[in-house]
């Protein structure tokens, strides 16, 4: 059973809640990802997604000035190093979510873990079809 520390990449980059969105949007950009963890005092307080930011921002008319904490998702799931990808997979399709930050047992962040990965390994096609169906059903 193949372990999320496997698949994870490990190149994490965690943004301040205080920063602005187009900060936000920009290391998105600059660094092909979706999906910033939103750190403050040491912790994860939550994530900001790019459709967070067209959803919640530009949708609703907010300028580039504004704060990544005030479109941010808040109550984030994650998951433990150790994890299987079957887990992560369910949580993904129960949270209708396509990445999860990836913590150690002291629930410091080491990781991110996206659907993609899991499809690297041939073995591992199936839970990624299946997170993939449901997180793609409408809520």
């Amino acid at each position: 059973m193949q372990k999320l520390k496997d698949l994870m990449s490990s190149d994490v980059k965690v943004i301040d809640p205080d920063m602005s969105i187009r900060d936000a949007a920009m290391q998105m950009r600059d660094g092909g990802f979706g999906m910033l963890p939103v750190g403050e005092n040491d912790r994860m307080i939550g994530a900001i997604t790019d459709r967070d930011i067209a959803i919640r921002a530009v949708a609703e008319g907010k300028d580039s000035i504004t704060k990544v904490r005030d479109v941010m998702s808040e109550g984030i799931a994650w998951v433990f190093e150790n994890q299987s990808v079957e887990e992560a997979a369910k949580i993904m399709s129960e949270r209708q979510v396509r990445r999860l930050p990836v913590v150690d047992r002291n629930k410091r962040l080491v990781g991110i873990v996206a659907l993609g990965d899991f499809a690297v390994e041939r073995s591992e096609i199936r839970p990624a079809a299946e997170a993939l169906s449901e997180i793609s059903k409408p809520s």
